[in-house]
């Protein structure tokens, strides 16, 4: 099991209630990496309802769906179309095909950010509405963990909050269709480490995704309905210099007496904005823990990234 911890100790005036929520996150992140997160700020009417959406626009033909795979930007914004994505040092495309709703910068906010403008599905207005919503609040949500996360690292508490406003984060519904041939090694998602600062993972609709242990031990993890997984990015891994934990996970295949179910899942992907700097923290590197990465923006990692999974 993984640990779980709640956000309401954090937003609550108890200072005790919020050191140990800051405690509890930050071995967590030192150890295996994942928490399960109780009293967020995503709504279970909307959580419940992009589920339902997502599950319609997946449904479409996919002369349909190919009219919003958008050439060019690398699948940040609209429709990826099945086995395109794959995992660092793989070949062979994830058994996938998912959505991405991105940042929308409220006019009069000075970004400096020039984002892709956000793909709406005329079919499902409500995949839309319920696309943009939800990640209003886990955006939201993932500001306090974020917050939490820099007092651990004794920062001052708000670090994060300039360099996540009008952030390069993507929510992406995914769809693991059936399976209806032996996969050769293929797996609906192989194993893996996020790119971002941190991913909060609306419950799953089926069992799945593993992470690895200290012991390099497989571990399944499920979250209750009423709770979002939220794991440590790469990202935020190289900016503590490995302090907090980009634990490594999959999505296996299921067993073949369920090949004909379709598995949904939908990850929000936390990143800051491009400029960011990823320099390993002052306080985070010692004689016993030397600098391990070089120097990098933000938007430098992620290009690198995004050409290493074969979506640039």
């Amino acid at each position: 099991m993984i640990p779980s911890i709640d956000l309401t100790d954090f937003l609550s005036n108890d200072p005790i209630k919020k050191e140990a929520f800051v405690q509890a996150l930050g071995s967590a992140y030192q150890d295996i990496g994942f928490v399960a997160l109780k009293g967020h700020l995503l709504q279970d009417d909307v959580s419940r309802e992009l589920y339902e959406q997502s599950k319609a626009f997946f449904a479409l033909p996919d002369s349909i769906k190919r009219n919003y795979e958008i050439p060019g930007l690398a699948g940040q914004r609209g429709y990826t179309s099945f086995g395109k994505e794959h995992a660092k040092g793989r070949n062979e495309g994830d058994l996938k095909e998912f959505w991405h709703f991105g940042q929308s910068v409220t006019a009069g906010q000075n970004a400096e950010e020039v984002y892709p403008e956000n793909v709406f599905v005329k079919e499902l207005p409500l995949f839309n509405h319920y696309g943009v919503l939800a990640y209003k609040q886990l955006e939201e949500t993932g500001k306090y963990m974020l917050r939490a996360i820099a007092l651990f690292l004794k920062l001052d508490e708000f670090y994060f909050d300039d360099k996540i406003l009008n952030g390069n984060s993507i929510l992406r519904p995914i769809h693991y269709p059936p399976i209806t041939a032996e996969p050769k090694t293929a797996v609906r998602a192989a194993e893996h480490e996020d790119i971002n600062l941190i991913t909060l993972l609306m419950g799953a609709s089926a069992d799945g995704l593993q992470v690895l242990n200290k012991q390099n031990e497989w571990v399944s993890i499920t979250a209750l309905p009423d709770q979002l997984v939220v794991n440590v990015g790469d990202m935020l891994q190289r900016l503590t210099n490995n302090v907090l934990k980009s634990t490594t996970h999959r999505v296996v295949n299921p067993p073949r007496e369920q090949w004909s179910n379709s598995r949904f899942s939908i990850p929000f992907f936390l990143h800051p904005r491009s400029e960011m700097r990823l320099d390993a923290l002052p306080q985070c590197v010692s004689e016993a823990n030397p600098v391990k990465e070089e120097p990098i923006s933000a938007g430098e990692y992620l290009t690198q990234r995004l050409k290493e999974i074969g979506l640039k």
